[in-house]
């Protein structure tokens, strides 16, 4: 289930009100989606500061840093230090992990032991759009608020693709081999066309900055700008492969949807309900979970950095092979 920001923090004020607030919560949802102003209004609420209550000295913020677009271990501890210390103004002090997702795998660890052993007096909000790339063990110990996107957002020219390869597979669903690795191999040409335009996007941008410091002889900045840059186009791949992913999780979905006859427009993608709908008569419900559980797993596989391909192909094989004539 998931909220409108308007609804949860309705939710999360009652339970401040009654001195309910849990120390550590997970807000969660695609861009957009209110993620930033419900975090906002909390600080504000907690700590009854209506203006710029991000900046109120017992607020601390963690966000990604320019150079690498990590959270690094130096931060986390920082953080841990500061929630240590007494209050500035008396009341709560709040950590807030922006794009919680970022962590590195030291800074994980490191703020893995905050949320075991919480600072008194404090609490912690983690922000993320890709939940599925941060530690189970995290996770666990995080109260999670998704929040629903405030708008269907139009789909980008490799979701429309990816879902026109499914549709096709959808008529014409066999459970021959070839027709599984070629709907894989129409998936992996998505992304690598979403990874050769980030890259020329993010070359061009450094491209116009690599003369004014060669001009000044700026060599460390323009190393520090390149890693930048390499950064950014790995965190954007990231996010659109998590996209693509999303975006089979919502034809799965569609096709269950289908399976119970629900009605065309309660479908995440109306447009594709013949499809669907040619899909889920083939299908049990059984067989049906056991696809969702195999795509969890290959976002699962992908988050802990198994290798792309291996995950992939047998991602692919457990979800669209041998049951889908079942």
């Amino acid at each position: 289930m998931s909220f409108s920001a308007s609804d949860a923090l309705q939710v999360l004020s009652r339970a401040h009100s009654r001195d309910r607030l849990a120390h550590a919560y997970l807000i969660t949802g695609a861009e957009g989606c209110g993620k930033r102003q419900l975090v906002t209004d909390l600080a504000a609420l907690i700590l009854d500061c209506s203006r710029d209550p991000l900046k109120h000295p017992d607020v601390h913020v963690l966000t990604p840093e320019s150079k690498s677009r990590r959270i690094r271990i130096e931060a986390v501890r920082d953080l841990q230090q500061q929630l240590q210390l007494r209050s500035l103004l008396g009341g709560k002090k709040l950590g807030i992990l922006f794009d919680a997702e970022r962590l590195q795998e030291q800074a994980a660890s490191a703020f893995l032991k905050t949320l075991e052993e919480p600072p008194a007096h404090s609490h912690l909000f983690l922000i993320s759009a890709f939940p599925d790339q941060i530690l189970e063990t995290i996770l666990s110990r995080c109260i999670e608020v998704p929040l629903q996107s405030l708008a269907r957002t139009p789909l980008t020219p490799h979701e429309s693709q990816l879902l026109d390869a499914l549709a096709d597979f959808a008529r014409h669903s066999r459970t021959d081999l070839p027709d599984v690795f070629l709907l894989l191999r129409r998936f992996q040409d998505l992304l690598a066309s979403a990874k050769e335009s980030i890259q020329e996007e993010n070359e061009a941008l450094l491209k116009k900055e690599e003369t004014i410091y060669k001009q000044t002889g700026n060599k460390d900045g323009l190393d520090e700008r390149e890693d930048y840059f390499k950064a950014l186009t790995e965190s954007r791949y990231i996010a659109e492969r998590a996209r693509l992913l999303a975006t089979l999780e919502q034809w799965w979905a569609d096709v269950l949807r289908a399976h119970v006859s629900a009605a065309p427009e309660s479908l995440h993608q109306a447009d594709y309900a013949q499809a669907t709908q040619s899909l889920a008569s083939q299908l049990s419900t059984p067989v049906l979970l056991r696809k969702f559980s195999a795509l969890w797993d290959l976002r699962e596989n992908l988050s802990r950095n198994v290798q792309e391909q291996l995950a992939l192909e047998v991602g692919f094989l457990k979800v669209f092979g041998v049951e889908c004539g079942s």
